[in-house]
């Protein structure tokens, strides 16, 4: 559910949607870490001038604790493009 979510979200935001990837790892029993993967030139949208648009995301996936107990942790990292 949240990985729908978030590769719609944020195709939506980039600039170069095709290498947009979102993976998620459980670290412990009630939390998990969701790494976005995007191109380079995408990072400084999805993070938002002082922090703002992945604090937004941040604060979206937080509804999702609600519904299922789990704790998230968001990363955005940069995909090698060669």
């Amino acid at each position: 559910m949240i990985e729908a979510f978030l590769l719609g979200y944020i195709k939506l935001l980039a600039d170069h949607p095709e290498v947009i990837s979102v993976e998620i790892h459980p670290l412990e029993l009630n939390y998990d870490e969701v790494t976005i993967y995007a191109h380079s030139e995408d990072i400084g949208k999805l993070i938002g001038k002082q922090g703002r648009m992945i604090s937004a995301i941040k604060t979206v996936i937080s509804g999702c604790k609600s519904k299922n107990g789990k704790n998230y942790r968001v990363n955005v990292k940069p995909i090698q493009i060669q």
